[in-house]
């Protein structure tokens, strides 16, 4: 009976340790409002995760441009059954995904002709529109 009784205090820290991990290992991703390169996001319904910037091509704000340009972002829809679809988001643009309309609404910092934008200064506010 001791020894039930010692392997249950043994095993009882071990537990909670170990539930202790699991609970960050799922922890809520973001929403789609502050969204970097490589993060993954629910987006009023969807997961999508923006992986890489394939055009900025807008004015810097500290320039005088003829067209306003424009931002391509290459994205992964992550479907329920774990398949990767990937797409395109164009700021401001819709594109149809699943039963909806998902847009790259805005794109941060804003471009500057004294500075380099690198892959990590970039952060994303998408939306999504539902078809049902």
């Amino acid at each position: 009976m001791q020894n039930v009784t010692r392997l249950a205090a043994l095993a009882l820290p071990a537990a909670l340790l170990l539930s202790a991990c699991a609970t960050t290992a799922g922890a809520p991703l973001p929403d789609g409002s502050d969204v970097a390169l490589g993060q993954k996001a629910y987006v009023d319904g969807p997961l999508v995760q923006p992986v890489a910037v394939i055009e900025d091509s807008r004015c810097p704000t500290n320039a005088r441009c003829v067209w306003a340009g424009r931002v391509r972002v290459k994205m992964i829809w992550i479907r329920g059954n774990g398949e990767q679809q990937p797409f395109e988001a164009t700021l401001g643009e819709e594109t149809q995904l699943a039963d909806g309309k998902f847009t790259l609404e805005s794109v941060r910092p804003e471009k500057r002709t004294d500075a380099t934008l690198k892959p990590g200064d970039y952060r994303f506010s998408f939306r999504f529109a539902g078809g049902f």
